[in-house]
């Protein structure tokens, strides 16, 4: 008997010694693999842009955001949250919206008068690779109550207050003038190449804004 089952061991080290050399020999058969089953993208819409971008501006905002509980230690109750937003402003020219006035050529085609609605600034594009929450600080309750949230560090918040603070900082910088300069200087390359003399590019006063 002891000799049969001394057997049977020895049968069973040898199956597990041959499966783990073929394993390292196969590279392990159970490796994981993945298959994309995702439908093909649909295309929804095509359309035409009218928009001349003519000049960008690129901000760094950082927060510093806390929530405070009255009458209860930060540790206890609160949140305090450090977060860096990167994104872009772009300033545009409509151009969609021009109508036959907007271009006056003389008579003896030598000048032209060119007038456009002013550059405004889009809203806000926030690089959501380069922005980032540097340091987050919880209560206690706070993190108690996040074990039952589903999301409960949610960013959209801090996007929101980032994009907002951007939009409010492109409006003190030149940004306008500098796509309407950027814009008068493209048309006027365009317009002298087309042969015209005197050029004068008009831009109407615009309430669009980020």
């Amino acid at each position: 008997m002891i000799k049969k089952f001394a057997g049977a061991l020895a049968i069973i080290g040898a199956v597990v010694v041959a499966a783990v050399v073929g394993f390292q020999l196969l590279d392990s058969p159970f490796t994981t693999t993945t298959k994309d089953h995702s439908p093909p993208p649909v295309l929804t819409e095509l359309r035409d842009l009218a928009d001349f971008h003519a000049a960008q501006a690129q901000f760094e905002v950082t927060l510093d955001l806390e929530r405070d509980v009255k009458w209860v230690p930060s540790a206890i109750a609160g949140e305090r949250v450090q977060f860096v937003g990167v994104g872009t402003v772009d300033a545009v020219v409509d151009f969609s919206t021009l109508g036959a006035g907007a271009v006056k050529i003389s008579d003896d085609a030598k000048s032209v008068v060119v007038t456009l609605p002013g550059a405004y600034a889009h809203a806000p594009v926030l690089d959501h690779e380069q922005s980032h929450v540097m340091n987050r600080d919880r209560g206690l309750l706070n993190r108690i109550g996040g074990m039952f949230n589903d999301n409960p560090t949610s960013e959209a918040g801090l996007y929101e207050a980032a994009t907002n603070k951007m939009a409010d900082a492109a409006r003190q910088t030149d940004l306008i003038d500098r796509a309407q300069e950027h814009t008068t200087t493209v048309l006027t390359s365009m317009l002298e190449a087309m042969g015209f003399e005197q050029i004068e590019i008009n831009f109407q006063v615009t309430s669009a804004a980020v």
